[in-house]
């Protein structure tokens, strides 16, 4: 679903900035060599992200769902020259595939590539992080939240993707497709529930692209 106009959103993404050409090589070979492309952050996200990350002056981050490293390096070409992203996922073939972009990048090097689950891979990282970014397995939304909430520094951020599911979390949205879908708009509908009701965090859900739900720790409130 277009959340915006396409031709608003093509001069918004025309007057910002953009992430570099090697981003843009990750971006074009996924869409012509790598199934489920449409999983890519798009450039007014990526741009919006890197703002982002500028404004808090963000060093280390976390970012649950690799796929093919298009967001991993926009992140990177926005961090300084110290900065370390550790970004994780389960999938080798696309991870083997990102870190071949990443080598042809004089940001790469801030980028280290953790193979595995979320899940299990979280409990094990020392804190702080500035910023976290989940967009990995949609059913672990909430958990990766419950996880990632502690280890974030005073100035620290969480982005979370796709939280309006092409629409349909809206109620009276629901198309009828795939089982999996389906189920994936009650775990979407569920996590933002948990985020508004929860009074220890302050959250916005932003109709960015599939939906942006940036949130920050409430402190004094844990």
């Amino acid at each position: 679903m277009q959340m915006v106009d396409k031709k608003i959103e093509d001069y918004c993404i025309a007057k910002s900035n953009l992430p570099s050409p090697d981003c843009d090589s990750i971006e074009d070979y996924t869409r012509a060599n790598v199934h489920g492309a449409g999983m890519l952050i798009g450039k007014m996200e990526a741009s919006f992200i890197g703002f982002l990350l500028r404004s808090i002056e963000a060093k280390r981050v976390l970012e649950l769902g690799t796929f093919t490293g298009y967001s991993a390096l926009t992140m990177a070409e926005n961090l300084p020259e110290d900065g370390e992203i550790l970004t994780v996922d389960i999938n080798k073939e696309t991870v083997v595939l990102a870190q071949d972009f990443w080598n042809k990048s004089k940001h790469g090097h801030k980028i280290k590539s953790l193979l595995g689950s979320g899940l299990d891979i979280i409990p094990k990282l020392m804190a702080p992080f500035d910023f976290v970014f989940i967009d990995a397995d949609k059913r672990n939304y909430i958990d990766y939240l419950k996880l990632t909430v502690p280890l974030l520094s005073p100035r620290g951020i969480i982005v979370i993707d796709n939280v309006l599911w092409g629409g349909q979390v809206v109620p009276g949205s629901e198309s009828t497709g795939s089982n999996l879908r389906d189920r994936n708009t009650e775990f979407m509908r569920l996590m933002n529930d948990y985020i508004a009701a929860e009074k220890t965090l302050y959250g916005t859900l932003l109709p960015i692209r599939d939906g942006m739900f940036l949130i920050k720790k409430i402190e004094g409130n844990l």
